[in-house]
């Protein structure tokens, strides 16, 4: 039984706590210790630095940089003066660099700098004096190291700055114990003072993280504000649309309905118009609730009815065709399914250029030609000029705006103008990219299309 216990849990949880302690350790301290982090300038919006004059202001952004180059001086002139009467002053100023170069290198290496800080104080406390009361600590070594860590858990995470003080309390303890001089007890003026140090700055990390969280959860509350205020007004707008639109398309569709048991013995032309009629009037009442849906909501989830197709486009030609456009049809190059967004984008930019010509050139002929072409779609439409004496409706441009992006949203290419007989031509190329889609163009006997007709 123990052995099955044993191998189901080979970890005890003291030794998964202590892996995780080291894991802490290990990114905190160890892992890119030595990484370039420079000090970045302070910001000068604040407060107290907006009362100042303006010509000082951008010299503030480096009064980090200033203090900790001040301490970094008083720490050389601390140790020159303090090294002793048996060392020369050359070796005095050495001594004064050594502990001075931790405080600079604070300014783009705060984590190593921490370990630089460790390795100035054994070197000084083993060519240095044992005399003074905190040692391995001379009075420029204390002022060096206690800086050090100061700046360099300033500008790390409040875990770091824990591992910094048992790491200090360890050295304290350990270099009287390893050379033989000092009593571990003299390291307590220096882990209280630490102590102290690392706990101010501490708790001025932990409120400006607890800052920029908050600013970061007001930007998001002032985004979901917009965003709410938008859905707001995007309802509004669906809420009218259907109000006046969706009310006169029902009343055409009853009225239509209606029509022909207001007439005794209609013709039959007559039914299938208003019949027609009707039919149109529902399905621009569905496209319209399923627009208004999309406006509503911004989560709105279509409908699973299936998507216009280039197969549905006999039918498109035929409800024209009712509507008094006469329109041909022809279709050349291997005929083939193409990805879902071309089959409906294509779809749609017949339907929009004979809906223009329906409006903008009433009475006249239109042809539609569709060819499958090596890498790509390509589909002109293509009508005459206006004839007899119903009067064009005017428009805003909008159909052929949307055709545009619709083709471009595909990566293809898009011409609308009028023709030189006085009728209109809409020519787009859409690319098609597939390995199945070329192999089917480039087949032998399936490049020779025959040019179907309508």
């Amino acid at each position: 039984m123990s052995e099955t216990t044993s191998r189901a849990n080979p970890r005890t949880p003291e030794f998964r706590m202590a892996s995780g302690l080291f894991q802490s350790l290990r990114r905190d301290l160890i892992t890119d210790a030595f990484a370039y982090r420079p000090l970045a300038p302070m910001r000068t919006d604040g407060p107290v630095v907006r009362r100042l004059p303006g010509r000082i202001r951008p010299y503030l952004a480096y009064l980090p940089h200033a203090v900790v180059g001040f301490v970094a001086l008083f720490v050389v002139m601390l140790t020159s003066t303090t090294s002793g009467e048996y060392i020369a002053a050359s070796s005095s100023l050495v001594m004064g660099l050594v502990a001075a170069a931790p405080v600079l290198m604070t300014l783009v290496r705060p984590v190593g700098a921490f370990w630089a800080a460790i390795t100035a104080v054994a070197a000084l406390a083993v060519v240095g004096s044992s005399s003074n009361d905190v040692w391995p600590w001379s009075p420029g070594a204390f002022v060096s190291y206690l800086a050090t860590v100061t700046f360099a858990a300033m500008r790390t995470r409040p875990r770091a700055a824990g591992w910094m003080w048992l790491i200090t309390l360890g050295i304290g303890i350990g270099i009287p114990v390893v050379l033989g001089r000092g009593e571990p007890v003299e390291v307590m003026p220096m882990a209280f003072l630490l102590a102290v140090s690392l706990l101010v700055v501490t708790v001025r990390n932990i409120r400006r993280e607890a800052e920029q969280e908050v600013s970061a959860q007001q930007e998001v509350t002032a985004v979901e504000r917009d965003r709410r205020t938008l859905l707001e007004e995007r309802t509004t707008i669906a809420r009218e649309l259907h109000d006046v639109v969706a009310h006169h398309m029902s009343v055409v569709a009853i009225q239509a309905e209606a029509a022909p048991y207001r007439v005794k013995n209609p013709p039959p032309e007559l039914e299938a118009a208003f019949a027609t009629i009707r039919e149109n009037a529902v399905a621009a009442l569905t496209e319209l609730r399923r627009v208004l849906g999309v406006v509503r909501s911004a989560d709105y989830e279509a409908p699973d009815a299936p998507q216009p197709t280039l197969a549905s486009l006999d039918g498109l030609l035929a409800n024209v065709r009712e509507a008094g456009l006469g329109v041909e049809k022809t279709v050349t190059g291997a005929v083939r399914e193409l990805p879902p967004g071309v089959e409906l984008s294509a779809y749609r930019i017949i339907q929009e250029a004979l809906s223009n010509t329906l409006r903008h050139a009433p009475g006249a002929a239109a042809s539609v030609e569709v060819s499958y072409v090596l890498g790509g779609l390509g589909i002109r439409v293509v009508n005459a000029a206006a004839t007899g004496d119903v009067r064009p409706s005017p428009g805003a441009g909008h159909g052929i705006t949307g055709m545009r992006e619709r083709v471009a949203m595909l990566e293809g290419e898009m011409t609308a103008g009028v023709t030189e007989a006085g009728g209109y031509e809409v020519a787009v190329f859409i690319p098609v990219r597939g390995r199945q889609g070329e192999a089917q163009d480039a087949a032998p006997g399936q490049a020779q299309g025959s040019g179907q007709s309508a």
